[in-house]
């Protein structure tokens, strides 16, 4: 069984199933340990929220994972199950999460005029493409999101809470930021236009609280979601720090080729545990590290590499591409309206929003469009071990 690197569990465990094992997985887990567990391709609209006394568990069909409540003995009989040629594959305890807190906030940079769209967009090529991202759902799993917030009127947003007792309104702020940065508008009645696929379908889920924590299971609950409506692109700013050595989460793994298989990109934020000028790099968190989730790191706006952006410390888990992610201005919840804060979390949602676009301009999902995001983006002269494939690159922008 794999241990969670960080020790930081919740007391649930994820149970991986072999492809295409989600009723043989269910039966199996009912032989060996007693437990019971719900399917969520027979009860529509079946999430985390919906556990109860009844059930030991739930089945999150699309990713095949089950999250369980188990005694020890039931875990120890689940792990026997995993060793042995059948529908179990692993099992792992589920970690909690947390948002990628905002950075500390960095020495003023001076030279970009964002009188009219923010210096990110204008770093990503946003000013030279004509895409805007139209037809394509972006999910954003995060904090919530402020319904309210007057520079999304009439906009159609989708939304459902994997948390329980709250519903999708942000009492953080960090997802409305992330939504903004990926999905929100060119021209807002305030300030400059801070989205980079402003015609997209937003897809807003709830996997961390309004304190800004969540699960593992949260996390696949909603990519899961995800993938059942349609959405090409999984935004998360989200994660648990790691250890140098600490190995990817074999579940998460799994997920992710599963959500590339069926079209579903997921895009994850790096992490902001690094302290460069003192000589730290830190190794990119979990679940950004599973070599099937595409890890993303920030970058100022003279193109150095941020101070806190996590790095590719061992093989254990890559920086696939850079984004903006100092002095990012995006939305908030209202009355602030917007805010101006700094970390991988504001480098990701730049990624998610240029794949959107890319995969508006060429019909790409899954493998084909993380090799588009690769191909086009800007070579750095900085090292491939802090920014991957480069500076992420809006289509038609000469990237």
């Amino acid at each position: 069984m794999t241990e969670a690197a960080d020790g930081t569990t919740s007391g649930r465990y994820l149970v991986l199933l072999e492809d295409h094992s989600g009723d043989a997985g269910i039966r199996t887990m009912a032989d060996v340990a007693g437990l019971r567990a719900t399917n969520t391709a027979d009860l529509a609209g079946t999430t985390l929220g919906d556990l109860s006394t009844e059930v030991d568990g739930v089945l999150l069909y699309d990713l095949g994972v089950v999250l369980v409540t188990a005694a020890p003995d039931q875990v120890a009989a689940l792990d026997r199950a995993s060793r042995e040629r059948g529908p179990i594959a692993r099992v792992e305890p589920e970690r909690t999460v947390h948002a990628i807190s905002p950075a500390a906030p960095a020495a003023e940079q001076a030279g970009v005029d964002e009188s009219t769209l923010t210096w990110g967009l204008q770093a990503i090529g946003v000013p030279e493409s004509d895409a805007t991202g139209a037809g394509v759902r972006v999910a954003v799993l995060d904090t919530g999101f402020d319904l309210e917030h007057p520079d999304f009127a009439g906009r159609t947003v989708v939304t459902r809470s994997f948390i329980p007792g709250e519903d999708i309104a942000d009492g953080h702020g960090h997802g409305t930021h992330c939504i903004g940065t990926a999905c929100g508008p060119r021209e807002p009645a305030e300030g400059p236009g801070y989205g980079v696929a402003h015609e997209s379908e937003i897809y807003a889920g709830k996997v961390l609280s309004n304190a800004g924590s969540g699960t593992d299971g949260g996390i696949l609950a909603g990519i899961s979601w995800a993938i059942a409506h349609g959405c090409t692109v999984v935004s998360m700013s989200l994660g648990a720090p790691t250890q140098p050595g600490d190995p990817h989460s074999p579940v998460f793994e799994r997920a992710a080729r599963r959500a590339l298989q069926r079209g579903t990109l997921i895009v994850a934020a790096a992490g902001n545990d690094s302290k460069r000028a003192q000589g730290h790099i830190a190794p990119v968190g979990h679940p950004a590290n599973c070599p099937s989730i595409l890890a993303v790191g920030a970058v100022d706006m003279q193109d150095a590499i941020a101070d806190f952006s996590c790095g590719t410390v061992d093989p254990a888990g890559a920086v696939d591409l850079i984004g903006p992610g100092v002095e990012v201005y995006s939305s908030w919840p209202m009355p602030d309206r917007q805010r101006t804060i700094s970390g991988t979390s504001m480098a990701t949602p730049h990624v998610s929003g240029v794949a959107a676009l890319l995969a508006q301009r060429y019909g790409a999902g899954g493998l084909e469009l993380w090799a588009r995001l690769s191909q086009t983006a800007h070579r750095s002269a900085l090292p491939s071990t802090d920014v991957g494939a480069g500076l992420v690159r809006a289509p038609g922008s000469g990237g």
